[in-house]
């Protein structure tokens, strides 16, 4: 394998793989480095209970164009994510059972949480979808956090606990940290509350036979020995005539650089020259929703035989989100978040413990029968390598001052990942359109 190419790419995560993809098809030479032992980034395989398992990135959206057409092109089928039967809820401490889109909650915070919705739909939509700092509103919406306008906005207590849930859910980030404008750019970016909760035509609308961990992972095999792992990038120097990036097994060059990683994982990168005061600010100001996601696996999936779906929400338990994950002729299972403040306790937990908190959880959501679990499986994102956590968000005053660096090219580095881009930030889908336009933009500076 050589060391030098016409591009490098950091990180093998879903961007950084179709990036590499898409120069390769357009004639050019590519060296994708990865610290990790494993491509995929926030995708990522196990096994339980003699099956394979994400214990990443997992659901495939409706619309998600981009994704469906790389797993169709690999014969990688989909299934529906089950929600047939009686959710739960529990705020307050108190439960509630409900089928269906609307929770069970007083008349007055339904009617408020309608009008919510309808209040940040008709602000999103405000927003260019190229320059969200730009919007008539955005310095005001940008220095106030979700939490000060839920505040300041929201009277009934259900309503403001319900919507601070949102976040939690969606970012694994809690309504104190994020700032509205982002926050407004997030639900513009997936089209909406309804889609970003939703099930059957919603973010959570499929998965994919086999994991959606295939995917990354055939992707890096079609590309072969371009893919270099364990090679961790510590530097990144530029001049007039290319990059030299210097790694843990040595060093490779090429003219242009393509960095896919969310940003603030990447400002551990030492940048030479120095980035862009915008750049290097918007780097140190992105932190990493905090989440451990679990995998336990049963001999039945007896949530069904009760009635139930088997997705729970909770506004103060160890486990924010449950949702059911059975495909047939395999052992049911639940799949299981820790989130936000829960999540950052829970890390310096033992894996054991934390498995007796989740069970004991699920006991109560459940029944008894969830003490009989055959496997558990944890996966803490924020100690994950060159990760570091969910998905990057920002708190009040980075997108006025720093957002429009998101995307603009520091002299020969190009920036992939999925939080720099307009459609989908955050989603799988979103990942692989910013590796298809990183691509896009070097090759044309490449022709000229």
């Amino acid at each position: 394998m050589s060391d030098a190419a016409d591009v490098i790419v950091v990180g093998a995560g879903v961007a950084g793989l179709k990036a590499a993809q898409e120069l390769v098809a357009k004639g050019r030479s590519v060296i994708v480095l990865e610290g990790k032992d494993r491509v995929g980034g926030r995708v990522k395989h196990a096994e339980l209970a003699g099956r394979p398992i994400d214990i990443g990135g997992q659901w495939v959206g409706a619309g998600h164009s981009v994704l469906l057409g790389e797993a169709g092109r690999m014969g990688i089928e989909t299934y529906p994510q089950y929600e047939s039967g009686r959710t739960i809820m529990e705020m307050f401490g108190r439960r509630s059972e409900f089928t269906g889109a609307v929770p069970r909650l007083p008349p007055l915070a339904l009617i408020e949480l309608l009008f919510m919705q309808k209040r940040w739909e008709r602000e999103m939509r405000t927003l260019p979808a190229d320059a969200p700092w730009s919007a008539p509103r955005a310095l005001e919406w940008d220095g106030q956090t979700l939490e000060s306008w839920i505040a300041k906005n929201l009277r009934t207590r259900a309503a403001r606990e319900f919507a601070r849930l949102v976040p939690r859910g969606a970012w694994a980030a809690e309504a104190s940290q994020v700032s509205y404008l982002w926050f407004l750019d997030a639900l513009r970016g997936g089209t909406g509350l309804d889609y970003l909760m939703g099930v059957k035509g919603g973010a959570l609308d499929a998965k994919f036979k086999g994991g959606m961990h295939q995917i990354p992972r055939r992707m890096a095999k079609e590309l072969g020995e371009r893919v270099v792992l364990n090679a961790a990038v510590r530097r990144i120097a530029q001049d007039a005539n290319g990059v030299r990036v210097t790694t843990d097994t040595g060093e490779y060059t090429a003219r242009f650089a393509i960095v896919a990683g969310p940003p603030g994982p990447v400002a551990r990168i030492d940048f030479e020259p120095h980035l862009p005061a915008t750049r290097d600010l918007l780097h140190q100001r992105m932190p990493m929703g905090a989440i451990i996601k679990v995998v336990v696996a049963y001999r039945e999936a007896f949530w069904r035989t009760k009635g139930f779906s088997g997705q729970v929400a909770t506004d103060d338990d160890v486990l924010g989100l449950v949702l059911d994950d059975w495909l047939e002729g395999t052992a049911p299972m639940l799949l299981c978040f820790i989130e936000g403040r829960h999540a950052v306790e829970m890390s310096a937990a033992s894996r054991e413990t934390r498995k007796e908190k989740v069970l004991a959880s699920l006991i109560r959501f459940f029944g008894p029968e969830a003490a009989d679990a055959i496997g558990y499986e944890d996966n803490d994102w924020q100690v994950e390598p060159h990760t570091h956590g969910y998905v990057g968000h920002m708190p009040p005053g980075t997108m006025t001052r720093m957002g429009q660096a998101m995307r603009e090219p520091c002299g020969r580095i190009h920036w992939a990942g999925s939080e720099t881009e307009p459609q989908w930030a955050g989603y799988i889908e979103g990942g692989l359109r910013s590796g298809i336009r990183a691509a896009n933009e070097v090759i044309a500076r490449d022709n000229q």
